[in-house]
């Protein structure tokens, strides 16, 4: 069984704003209301253990072992800006194979317009039903818009 929860908004600021945000994993409780909590490395790379403290829409909270497997600072090919943060969940359902899942964050910015977040979850495995795709993309467009909130304000200031 396969899943991919995700979520997207437009974001009216520069796409290395957004993207100083993404990676403030310091101020999450600042702004994030699916996220609330990060703990990793500063600054984060590739192969970094990260866990992520999770807030769901009723209210409750859960902790989630990840490891950081793509950062893609914003780069430019063909006029538009790209960026991308991907991690991988390690928890015990991954180990026993119950489920995978990867997560993937990504910014695309054309000259002059807004910066375009996309998230998605790639979640696999026979137990995909009972990691709640629906509560997932409820998290997700939460953290979109957050993102968007504080990275437009960033962005005026």
């Amino acid at each position: 069984m396969s899943a991919r929860p995700s979520a997207s908004t437009p974001i009216d600021a520069p796409i290395d704003v957004v993207w100083a945000v993404m990676l403030d994993s310091a101020a999450y409780g600042e702004w994030n209301p699916f996220v609330y909590k990060v703990e990793c490395p500063s600054p984060a790379e590739v192969g970094d253990p990260i866990r992520l403290y999770v807030r769901w829409s009723n209210g409750k909270t859960t902790s989630s072992p990840e490891r950081i497997t793509v950062i893609e600072p914003p780069h430019e090919a063909d006029g538009v800006v790209t960026a991308a943060l991907s991690y991988e969940y390690e928890g015990l359902p991954d180990k026993l194979g119950l489920v995978h899942s990867v997560r993937h964050q990504r910014l695309r910015q054309a000259q002059g317009g807004p910066t375009q977040y996309d998230t998605v979850q790639e979640l696999t495995g026979p137990m995909v039903r009972f990691a709640g795709p629906a509560r997932i993309v409820d998290g997700f467009e939460r953290h979109a818009a957050g993102l968007k909130q504080r990275s437009e304000s960033l962005g005026r200031g």
